[in-house]
């Protein structure tokens, strides 16, 4: 060895990459710094390699120190087997850097690099796991592994029989597989016994290097100090004991050298799933209480001095190393070795130093030959070089061969999640055999002996939890985090591990979407897309039959037909892609379909009561808590049953619901189990009540769409069930929560309403609502257990009477409007507030209409009292504060439209207490009272406001026609009691006119008849009336009135021109003859009174002559009557009724009486003109035209005289006639004016 030699041994740059070097990564530095890799050339075999530290608690590096040559190493040096940070856990140990792996250490770094799990990285293991493998064809040593599948990622870990054998013979553990082993492998086990030679050669090696660590202070255990990048080992191995469950909610960081990754757990973690305070983890049960001692000492904690992300080839492998690596000066990175130089380097020593060196990254390796264990020479070898020193031959490219060989076959065969798989290879054999043994465990009488279980189910479970937390999470991964989270469940046993079982349960439920659209739940949903990373729970997904052959266990003997796969020979793992790749071949892991909201929420319910019996099962069993005495009643803070219902009750209960809530927001707390609040039982019940009181919210709203108003009852029952004893048991109610208790109380006031509208089907309603599952039971049970459930026992109860169901909507809105008054809820929700004040708003027009109708009806009941009675006046009181409340409602979110409906309905109150003062009195004495007209006038008061409140029409044309037509319909009401009912007593007659006529005229402004609607009809007919009230008002003031021959002028004009237009709105009318024939007969009487006022012939002939034309225009109405008349006559053939029992408008007595009077009346105008024409004749008897009328009229008159005279005629041939006649009168037909 010379200078030659120690200067050609110089490392490239950090970082740098050349033909047949590699990349260095200095110490500290992150996977970002490195990212650009590595690539070896060795033998002309191209091997790509890169190494990323992810963690590393290993000191600086320094240089070694060069032993002197004859240096005596089988003498202990000063600091030997003293703590050393520069050896790490080598330094403790005189197994040196060959150091034995713990059963658990691929879980320890799993645990750490939890991100990696799953996803990214096939295989979690020790590198003296990965070179044994690697080595398998070139040994004949045994090989015993424990494979565990996690996601793509395979966990490998030495399984050691013999030491787990000796185990079961002193603690009776994993007795099922040395029985196992003796029965199928070696019959006659016993424990094999390590040689001198090999403790010899271990002391020589720690002596070694202790010996290499330069420095008077080797000995000393190195300062935290001097550390400052990371924390000391000591911390990073406590870091499972700092972990508390629920895992998800407070995991510590782990310590990297990676940014990337040291931000996973730095800053405080708010996962979108976790909903309120309880975002922490209970501390009171940590990893020191889930795992025994004895599972603790078996290497849980990742007590490695360095984890490694390394890529070899596409195989990408998260590995621990204790490899002590020395540097400095000249030499940056290297490894030191010793060996015998009577012994030449053999090829798995070769293999062995070559791939610690690719692992590490370490460019270059330091070879300390001795004889008999004194020093000779140093010797500096470059890592590409290893494969190509002498006896020590080998294909880096049959290495990668072995690598890509190994890993398809387990992938292939590691199917089962959460199973433990043992690859065995006996010594001296070559057929390796891969057995499932949690299958073989389960066969036992105690599956749980399998100690992988617990840790197996608690990595599982931080997958699922580190999946859940992402934020911007995938939904298509949902699928591969329930599968995890089912496998984890399924391996543990539910008397053993509560709190595991409990959160994996709740986060299960915090996989489905309760307020998600039925759109997302179709098949393009990314729900039920296949992950590459996906993975089956229950079923494995055989590889092509191409490759069949070497799986298969039937080609071998009959005893290995417990074996899942062999491989025949380890030769074949030499061959390229043997074993082909299925890396992209993934088993169906689709995130279930859920085809309604029912289903789903069905769903959510089962992993919360599952959660929920964990819970409860840990903290007392059932037979532990006080029994309740059958014959005691349980005392309720509530109004007894009988109460229920009677609003008086509900105030009461209101008030103690309110003052629960003021001391919720106090942070009162009380729990019946005894739960410790804050205790993990504590938070996570919270939780699961919380998500069942949502899911049950849900269903609720499902049935209420689809009108099961009983089913919808019974589940927002529940849901409030739930929320009460979320309240009791809640140290600090968030505003959240809050909002979710005004929105469940806003849905049970629809229900409630929904029930008092359709009171019809009750019968039905009350089956569905009585109904319950059994996992609503044993939910409900779990509830009970914390609270009495009955603080919103008021309002949830389905009632039979209208009044408390609409009182009881009442109050949910109340209640609901109060709860947002708690906090700022108001603004940070102002959608739900105005819906709430809308609601609200509503029922109270419902309630105060119920009120109204109920005092209407005492009225119409009324007949031989004469004054109001005391309870139509409560009624009116109440039915007046329901409109008052509703309109404020309504006002308070401007909302026009509804509050003019509000204050239409009570124009329309007042109008009703208007009606109930009308009655009193004699009938024949009654006059129109001034409490009459002050509720008229308070109507109308309304009216107008609820005109003003919209403001236009077209703000909503609807109501505003509608408020139109009330107010129009008061005045008119008013106008027509005023005329039929004048109040002479109090009032003269000229003020009464002057009253009606103005009433009259403002209904007929706020009478819309030209508007085309439903309505115009009405209008029409209304404006109609009233032109004839008013023309018959003054008609009769023109008879009755003496003196002012201006004022009756006046009034005849008024009376012509309103009898007109009562005409010409009757004839628009199919639908009114007889009124239409009315008015042209009050016309012809208003002509005769005219007449008798006449002195003159001449004047009088005229006025006849005008009456007889308002006699023939009358043809229309008596065509209208005829027509009538026929289609009853009809109608008998047609359906086989009477004529006497057709609903038909028109009244026949009504028709004979207006007859008659039409006949006389036509009669006696024929006779005087007949006269007048007849002594006119005599005076001027040149008058050819006169003597034509004269004739006319004698001829019609005696038709209609012996019509008349007829008796018997039908009512049809008599109006027959009159048309006949008419049309004799008429213009053209021989008409009688002149």
């Amino acid at each position: 060895m010379g200078d030659s030699k120690e200067g050609g041994a110089e490392a490239p740059p950090a970082g740098a990459t050349a033909r047949g070097g590699l990349s260095l990564l200095s110490q500290g530095e992150s996977e970002e710094s490195s990212a650009q890799g590595s690539a070896v050339f060795l033998g002309g075999n191209e091997v790509k390699s890169r190494a990323v530290v992810k963690y590393s608690s290993a000191p600086p590096r320094t240089a070694f120190a060069r032993l002197e040559e004859k240096t005596d190493l089988k003498l202990p040096p000063a600091n030997w087997l003293r703590e050393s940070a520069k050896l790490g856990p080598a330094g403790t140990t005189i197994l040196g850097n060959s150091k034995k792996s713990k059963p658990f250490s691929s879980f320890g770094m799993a645990y750490d690099f939890i991100d990696s799990v799953g996803n990214d990285v096939d295989v979690v293991s020790d590198s003296e796991n990965i070179k044994k493998l690697l080595k398998i064809p070139y040994s004949k040593s045994h090989v015993s592994m424990a494979v565990h599948r996690i996601g793509r990622t395979l966990l490998l870990d030495e399984l050691d029989i013999q030491e787990l054998f000796m185990r079961s013979s002193q603690t009776g553990d994993w007795t099922w597989l040395k029985e196992f082993y003796q029965r199928l492998i070696d019959q006659k086990w016993q424990r094999k016994k390590k040689s001198k030679e090999h403790w010899y050669q271990k002391a020589i090696l720690s002596k070694f290097l202790y010996y290499s660590i330069n420095g008077d202070g080797a000995a000393q255990p190195v300062p935290s100090a001097t550390e400052p990048q990371e924390p000391s080992s000591s911390d990073q191995t406590d870091d499972s004991d700092q972990a508390s469950w629920p895992a998800p909610f407070e995991m510590p960081a782990p310590v990297s050298e990676d940014p990337s990754a040291s931000s996973q757990g730095s800053d405080p973690l708010e996962p979108s799933y976790i909903v309120g305070h309880v975002a922490s983890a209970p501390k009171e049960q940590n990893l020191a209480t889930l795992f025994s001692d004895r599972e603790n000492s078996q290497g849980l904690k990742n007590d490695f001095v360095r984890n490694i992300l390394w890529t070899f080839e596409d195989i990408h492998m998260l590995v621990g190393s204790n490899m002590p690596i020395f540097g400095g000066g000249r030499y940056p990175a290297v490894s030191l070795r010793l060996r015998d130089n009577n012994k030449p380097i053999n090829v798995l020593t070769g293999i062995d130093y070559w791939l610690d060196n690719l692992i590490c990254n370490v460019p270059e390796l330091v070879m300390c030959f001795h004889v008999n264990g004194i020093v000779q020479k140093y010797e500096m070898i470059k890592t590409e070089e290893i494969p190509n020193l002498e006896n020590s031959n080998f294909s880096t490219k049959v290495i990668k061969d072995i690598a890509q060989n190994i890993l398809s076959f387990l992938k292939s065969n590691c199917t089962k999640e959460g199973h433990t798989y043992w690859l065995f290879k006996a010594s001296g054999s070559d057929i390796v055999k891969l057995y499932d043994l949690t299958t073989l465990c389960e066969e036992t009488e105690d599956k749980y002996q399998n100690p992988f279980t617990m840790p197996v189910a608690v990595l599982l479970y931080k997958v699922a939890c580190n999946m859940m937390m992402k934020k911007n999470q995938n939904k298509k991964h949902y699928g591969t985090i329930r599968t995890l989270l089912l496998n984890c469940v399924k391996l543990l046993d539910k008397s053993r591990h509560p709190q595991i079982i409990a959160s994996a349960n709740y986060m299960l439920s915090e996989l489905f979407q309760l307020d998600e659209p039925k759109k997302e739940e179709s098949a393009e949903s990314p729900l039920n897309e296949n992950s590459d990373e996906s993975y089956s729970e229950e079923e494995e997904e055989m590889p092509d039959s191409d490759d069949n052959g070497p799986y298969s266990t039937s080609s071998g003997p009959p005893e290995d037909n417990k074996a899942v796969a062999i491989i025949k020979s380890v030769g074949e793992l030499s061959v390229p892609e043997k074993y082909k790749s299925i890396h992209q071949i993934r088993p169906s892991c689709a995130f279930p379909a859920c085809h309604d909201t029912e289903e789903r929420c069905r769903l959510v319910l089962s992993y919360v009561l599952e959660g929920l019996k964990s819970v409860d099962s840990s903290i007392k069993k059932e037979s532990d808590l006080p029994a309740a005495d059958p014959n005691t009643p349980i005392p309720l803070k509530y109004e007894a049953e009988s109460s229920r219902g009677v609003p008086e009750g509900l105030e009461k209960q209101m008030a103690l619901f309110l003052d629960k809530m003021g001391s919720l927001q106090k942070g009162n707390c009380s729990s019946q189990s005894g739960m410790i609040p804050g205790s993990w039982q504590h938070k996570m019940k919270l939780q699961l009540i919380l998500k069942s009181s949502k899911a049950y919210y849900v269903l609720s709203d499902a049935a209420m769409s689809l009108q099961k108003y009983g089913r919808a009852l019974r589940y927002i029952k529940l849901a409030l069930q739930s929320h009460d004893t979320y309240c009791c048991l809640c140290t600090n109610m968030l505003s959240e929560v809050l909002l979710f208790l005004s929105q469940y109380l806003t849905l049970c006031g629809d229900i409630q309403l929904m029930l008092a509208q359709n009171a019809n089907n009750r019968a039905a309603y009350l089956e569905e609502f009585h109904y319950q599952t059994k996992e609503d039971q044993e939910i409900l049970h779990s509830l009970h257990r914390e609270s009495s459930c009955q603080g919103f026992a008021w309002a949830t109860d389905l009632s039979t009477d209208l009044e408390s169901q609409l009182s009881v909507s009442c109050k949910c809105y109340e209640a609901a409007h109060e709860i947002l008054q708690f906090s700022d809820l108001k603004s940070q929700s102002p959608e739900h507030y105005v819906q709430v004040l809308k609601r609200m708003g509503n029922v109270r027009n419902e309630i105060g209409v119920f009120y109204m109708n109920q005092a209407a009806a005492l009225q119409s009941e009324r007949v031989v009292s004469k004054s109001v009675s005391t309870a139509e006046q409560q009624l009116w009181k109440k039915s007046f504060s329901c409109f008052e409340k509703g309109i404020h409602n309504f006002e308070s979110i401007d909302d026009a439209t509804n509050a003019a409906l509000l204050l239409c309905n009570t124009g329309r109150l007042m109008r009703i207490c208007a009606q109930a003062h009308c009655g009193a009195g004699d009938e024949s004495k009654r006059e129109f009272s001034p409490e009459e007209g002050l509720y008229y006038n308070k109507a109308v008061d309304y009216y107008l406001k609820a005109l003003r409140s919209l403001g236009t029409r077209d703000i909503h044309p609807a109501v505003w026609d509608s408020v139109n037509w009330e107010l129009s319909t008061t005045y008119f009401t008013m106008a027509t009691l005023q005329q039929d009912y004048a109040p002479l007593s109090r009032k003269a007659q000229e003020q009464i006119e002057k009253e009606v006529s103005e009433a009259m005229m403002k209904s007929l402004k706020h009478c819309d008849v030209d508007s085309l609607s439903a309505r115009q009809p009405l209008c029409q007919y209304r404006a109609a009336t009233i032109h004839h009230r008013l023309a018959s008002m003054y008609h009769s003031c023109l008879r009755n009135q003496v003196g002012d021959e201006h004022l009756r002028k006046q009034h005849r004009v008024l009376a012509d021109l309103h009898y007109s237009k009562a005409v010409k709105f009757f004839q628009l009318l199919k639908d009114a003859p007889c009124e239409l024939l009315r008015v042209q007969l009050e016309r012809v009487a208003f002509a005769e009174f005219q007449m008798s006022s006449q002195n003159s012939n001449v004047g009088k002939l005229k006025t006849l002559s005008g009456a007889l034309d308002i006699m023939v225009r009358t043809k229309h109405a008596f065509q209208l009557i005829r027509k009538e008349l026929v289609e009853e006559l009809a109608q008998p053939k047609s359906d086989g009724t009477t004529p006497a029992a057709d609903s038909s408008s028109l009244n026949r007595e009504e028709v004979i009486k207006l007859l008659s009077i039409f006949e006389s009346r036509l009669s006696f105008l024929l006779l005087q003109s007949i006269k007048l024409l007849s002594s006119t004749k005599k005076k001027t008897s040149n008058n050819n035209e006169e003597d034509v009328v004269l004739t006319t009229n004698k001829r019609i008159y005696s038709q209609l005289l012996r019509a008349t005279a007829n008796k018997n005629a039908a009512l049809l041939e008599r109006i027959d006639l009159l048309i006949h006649l008419l049309d004799q009168l008429a213009p053209g037909g021989g008409s009688a004016i002149p």
